[in-house]
C-alpha cells in the first residue's frame, strides 16, 4: 500500500475489499457487495483477542495477533473470506483528527502551510507520523495522522497474515461512514466500547472532531460484578436487563460512571460549539446524540442521558447505509443489536466497495 497517502488514497479498483476493525479485545470483520446502487450483506466475523495481545491500542505480541487474524478470515460466518484486501481500522486513541482552516492559496502553497498547520496541532515531530490530508472546501483541510511505529506494527501483523491493507483508515471516519446519511446537522457520536468510550462530532460531510476516554463497557460490568459480588458474566446480563431503572443497586453503582459520560459530552459539545459559532459555515448547535457500540444497549441510558442533556438521543443504526430499512431483521447471522457493535468495521466494509 502507499503509505504516503494512507488515509485518504484511493483504494483498489478491482475486487472489492472487507472491513477489518482491530481493537484490544476482538477482531470483527464485515464483506459486502455492491450490485449497481444496491450493497448486499455478505459475510462476517467475530474473534476474541485475549488480554495482553493488544493493550491500549498498542501491539504486545504481534505473533498471537497474526494467527487470529488468519483464523478470523477463514473461519468467517459463511466460508472463507475469498479476496486478500481489506480496509483497515487505527485505533483512536493514537490518531489525530483535525479540521484546519487554510486561506485560499494553490496546491503547492497549500501543501506547504498544511505540513505548517499540522507541526503545530500534532504532538509529535511530523517525521514520526503517517501524515496525510482531505481538502473539503475552499477554506476547511480534514487532517489524519498516526504514528510510523504502530502503523508500521499493524502492518506488519496484518500482511504476515495474508491479507492486504489497500488503506487504513481511524476508526471515527468508518464508525461515522456506517452511522450517518448524508446531511449537514452536527451530530454527536459516542462509541461506547469495551475498552474505551469514543466521541465523534460529524459536520457538514465530515469528522470534525474527535476524544474519548477510559470509561467502557468493560468497566461497568466489573464496577456491578464487585459491587453485587457476582461473576462478570451475571454482571454483564444484569446491566443490559436492568441498568439504569432508579434506586437499584445496579443504577447506584453505574451512575458515577455516567455522569463523567455526560461531563466529557457537556466538554465535546462546549468546544466544538463555542470553536465554531463565529465561521461563516456554521451549521448549527448539535441537532442529536447517536449512540453505538456494545454499551449502547445498557437499559435505561437513552432515557437518563436525554433528562441530564436535553438533546435528541437515539440508538445508532449501523445498516443505515447499506441495508433496505424493510431488510433489517433479516440479517443473516447478526442480530440487530448486537450490529451496534459493528459499527465501525460496517464503515470500513462501504468505503471497501466504493
Amino acid at each position: 500500500m502507499d503509505l504516503k497517502n494512507i488515509f485518504f488514497s484511493n483504494i483498489y479498483k478491482g475486487n472489492s475489499a472487507f472491513g477489518l476493525d482491530i481493537s484490544d479485545f476482538s477482531i470483527k470483520i464485515v464483506k459486502i457487495k455492491k450490485r449497481g446502487n444496491v450493497f448486499e450483506f455478505e459475510n462476517y466475523n467475530r474473534v476474541s483477542i485475549p488480554k495482553g495481545v493488544i493493550k491500549e491500542g498498542e501491539i504486545i505480541k504481534q505473533e498471537i495477533l497474526t494467527e487470529l487474524l488468519k483464523k478470523a478470515v477463514k473461519e468467517s460466518k459463511f466460508g472463507s473470506i475469498r479476496t486478500p484486501f481489506a480496509v483497515c481500522s487505527l485505533p483512536e486513541q493514537h490518531a489525530f483528527v483535525k479540521v484546519i482552516k487554510l486561506p485560499k492559496m494553490n496546491k503547492q502553497e497549500a501543501r506547504e502551510a498544511i505540513k505548517w498547520e499540522a507541526e503545530a496541532n500534532i504532538p509529535l515531530s511530523l517525521d514520526e507520523v503517517y501524515l496525510d490530508w482531505k481538502i473539503i472546501n475552499d477554506t476547511d483541510v480534514l487532517i489524519n495522522a498516526a504514528p510510523k511505529t504502530l502503523v508500521n506494527n499493524y502492518l506488519q501483523a496484518i500482511t504476515l497474515a495474508g491479507i492486504e491493507p489497500i488503506v487504513f483508515e481511524i476508526e471515527s471516519n468508518a464508525t461515522a461512514r456506517s452511522l450517518i446519511e448524508k446531511g449537514k446537522d452536527p451530530v454527536l457520536i459516542i462509541d461506547l466500547g469495551f475498552s474505551r468510550t469514543s466521541f465523534i462530532i460529524f459536520a457538514k460531510g465530515d469528522v470534525r472532531f474527535t476524544s474519548s476516554i477510559s470509561i467502557s463497557n468493560e468497566q461497568m460490568i466489573k464496577e456491578i460484578a464487585k459491587k453485587l459480588d457476582i461473576d462478570e458474566k451475571k454482571a454483564k446480563q444484569l446491566k443490559f436487563e436492568i441498568g439504569l431503572k432508579e434506586n437499584g443497586k445496579i443504577f447506584n453503582t453505574l451512575i458515577p460512571s455516567i455522569n463523567k459520560l455526560i461531563k466529557k459530552i457537556q466538554d465535546c459539545i462546549g468546544f466544538y460549539e463555542d470553536s465554531n459559532q463565529k465561521e461563516p459555515e456554521y451549521c448549527g448547535n448539535i441537532s442529536k446524540i447517536i449512540l453505538c457500540g456494545g454499551g449502547a444497549n445498557l437499559y435505561g441510558i437513552k432515557e437518563y442521558m436525554f433528562e441530564r442533556l436535553k438533546i435528541p438521543i437515539v440508538l445508532g443504526d449501523p445498516w443505515t447505509n447499506i441495508l433496505d430499512h424493510k431488510k433489517k431483521n433479516k440479517i443473516p447471522g447478526i442480530p440487530f443489536k448486537e450490529s451496534l457493535a459493528y459499527s465501525t468495521a460496517l464503515g470500513l466494509s462501504i468505503r471497501g466497495v466504493l
